[in-house]
């Protein structure tokens, strides 16, 4: 009987969601069929490619094509991830692991992709607009994770071109007394204050410290414990503050919320995003009980004159953690079908 080798097993896509914190891969049939699917923590890893060999192990698979999201501005074909000590260069990745084709995208671009084709019961609506609409207008992703991604989707008459932004890196602009003593608490330990160093996993932290330090609110001592033994600082936060367990956290909690919704609003009007605003991220999805008090969708609308056009825009968080992979196999299958 003649053994089946690599060359006759039938190729595959490798997919993957590179994030600052984690990175994951994923390997799929032609038909969309998941072979298997790993995560990894980022910071273990020297690089990229160290990652996809850890993945597909000694023995490869045959891969048609390959697309990651990267955590990262990507110009031509190129990045330097933002909160990894990684560059990344498709054609190097190509050499290196042996696939013909592989291409980079930002991973607010393969957000957004998977977002378009979320289905609805994974979608939670913030507002009374309804869901975003799929077709006709424009729509604004941003997710708050290890960074704040943000991009935008451009309604070009016939379907949607994503588009990726470093909007996360823009000045933070205050909106009352309260936010300027943060901005100021801020600017005096990091210098720059953009809008990923309050909306991020240490953002929220960061605003907790702004609590604590500047407006005299203690944590009890066993709060404090907790915190300082926690594997994740911002996770043992956000757990104090949903729970209502910590006076600090919660108002954290509520603050980081109302920003969120400040910047999503920002990033609407930017982008004229009539057709809607899908929130991404793990945050969001495990502070639904937050962002349900109103905090976020208040702050969304209150753009002035705009208030009433904003009112009418669909907000939706995202509550399926794959859609990064799933946009990425969009890319993967284009790349796949012009190469053929």
């Amino acid at each position: 009987m003649r053994r089946t080798g690599r060359k006759d097993k039938p190729p595959v896509l490798l997919v993957g969601d590179i994030g600052g914190t984690h990175a994951r891969l994923s390997l799929l049939t032609s038909h969309r069929r998941t072979v298997r699917q790993e995560t990894f923590e980022s910071r273990k890893y020297p690089s990229l490619d160290a990652v996809v060999r850890a993945f597909l192990g000694r023995s490869p698979p045959r891969v048609s094509a390959a697309a990651f999201g990267i955590a990262g501005p990507v110009v031509r074909g190129r990045s330097k991830a933002t909160n990894l000590p990684w560059i990344i260069d498709a054609r190097v990745l190509s050499r290196k692991l042996g696939i013909r084709r592989v291409t980079l995208v930002n991973d607010l671009v393969a957000l957004s992709l998977g977002a378009l084709g979320a289905p609805r019961r994974m979608l939670h609506l913030l507002g009374g607009a309804g869901a975003p609409k799929r077709a006709g207008a424009n729509l604004a992703v941003i997710a708050a994770g290890t960074g704040l991604g943000e991009a935008f989707l451009v309604w070009d008459g016939a379907r949607h071109v994503p588009s990726a932004s470093e909007g996360g890196h823009s000045d933070y602009s205050p909106r009352d007394d309260l936010e300027v003593d943060l901005h100021r608490f801020l600017r005096a330990r990091f210098g720059h204050v953009s809008w990923e160093r309050v909306l991020s996993g240490d953002g929220l932290a960061n605003i907790h410290d702004f609590f604590r330090q500047t407006r005299g609110i203690a944590e009890s001592s066993e709060n404090a414990q907790a915190i300082d033994a926690a594997v994740d600082r911002n996770a043992a936060i956000a757990e104090l503050g949903i729970a209502g367990k910590s006076e600090a956290a919660s108002r954290a909690m509520a603050l980081f919320a109302s920003m969120y919704g400040a910047e999503a609003g920002n990033l609407a009007l930017k982008s004229l995003a009539a057709g809607g605003v899908f929130v991404c991220g793990n945050i969001a999805a495990r502070m639904l009980s937050v962002l349900d008090r109103g905090g976020f969708h208040r702050a969304f609308v209150d753009k002035g004159r705009f208030t009433s056009f904003m009112e009418r825009i669909p907000v939706a968080v995202v509550l399926d953690s794959d859609i990064g992979l799933a946009g990425a196999l969009r890319v993967a299958l284009d790349a796949d079908r012009r190469g053929h």
